[in-house]
């Protein structure tokens, strides 16, 4: 299994990517199991969908290029692009307040998996970044267009252009990470909702409603439903090619 649900006492739901060995990328069955995770989030007594990586080492390293490398026409890539967009809007915009707690490294679709939820918890030391453009692609989820929704600021126009990872410290310093923790990540996660969980879930519901609203008025699903179309169509050139081989091959000699 690449993924574990679990319902917490305090109210929560837990979802945690069990793919350490592979740093915890995506593939298809993390893919299912995190629509799984949001479907039973809307069940009445969720309070919260909290999502992690297995281990300390990484958060979400983006997708498994190792399954998505088979990927190589702009319409079969599409195809992926588009589902787990709709997963991570759906994400977005779950009634109930939603954590990321960053464990370790997030890069590239990490990072679109994290500005998707609410709120962005991340372990002292931590690195994070939307490498993609080094792939010579885009962001393809749709966290590109939800990170210039949340975030409009030029700094996040060149976290995306400069495709670099980033300390955590440093993406606190501008708003992207809302915390830092040192030890425990569950504790840590349950302290910074404490407060949160303590109200009524209707009142939960009514704020995070607002911002639901403000995405439908603005059709971010649209927009977001572009950039999928425009990473697809870099991911059939020949750049991305050439970047996918050279990590396999890579992959192979170790």
């Amino acid at each position: 299994m690449a993924y574990t649900i679990e319902k917490s006492e305090k109210g929560y739901l837990l979802f945690t990517i069990t793919r350490s060995d592979k740093r915890n990328a995506v593939n298809y069955e993390v893919m299912e199991g995190l629509s799984e995770a949001i479907r039973l989030s809307a069940a009445p007594d969720v309070l919260a969908l909290v999502i992690t990586g297995e281990g300390e080492n990484a958060f979400c390293s983006g997708g498994d290029l190792a399954v998505f490398h088979l990927l190589e026409k702009e319409e079969d890539a599409y195809s992926m692009l588009s589902e787990m967009s709709k997963i991570l809007y759906s994400l977005l915009t779950l009634p109930v307040p939603t954590i990321a707690i960053m464990n370790g490294h997030a890069v590239g679709g990490g990072c679109e998996i994290a500005i998707a939820c609410d709120f962005r918890l991340a372990r002292e030391g931590t690195k994070a970044g939307f490498i993609q453009g080094k792939q010579a692609i885009t962001t393809g989820w749709g966290g590109g267009t939800i990170l210039a929704e949340k975030l409009p600021n030029p700094v996040f126009m060149k976290l995306l252009m400069d495709a670099e990872i980033h300390h955590a410290e440093r993406l606190n310093e501008i708003g992207l990470i809302d915390a830092i923790y040192e030890t425990d990540p569950i504790k840590a996660c349950e302290l910074y909702l404490e407060n949160l969980l303590s109200k009524d879930k209707d009142v939960l519901q009514a704020y995070k409603q607002i911002w639901i609203r403000r995405w439908e008025e603005t059709k971010l699903q649209e927009r977001i439903e572009k950039e999928v179309r425009t990473c697809a169509r870099l991911w059939e050139s020949e750049a991305h090619h050439h970047y996918v081989q050279m990590f396999l091959n890579k992959k192979s000699k170790n």
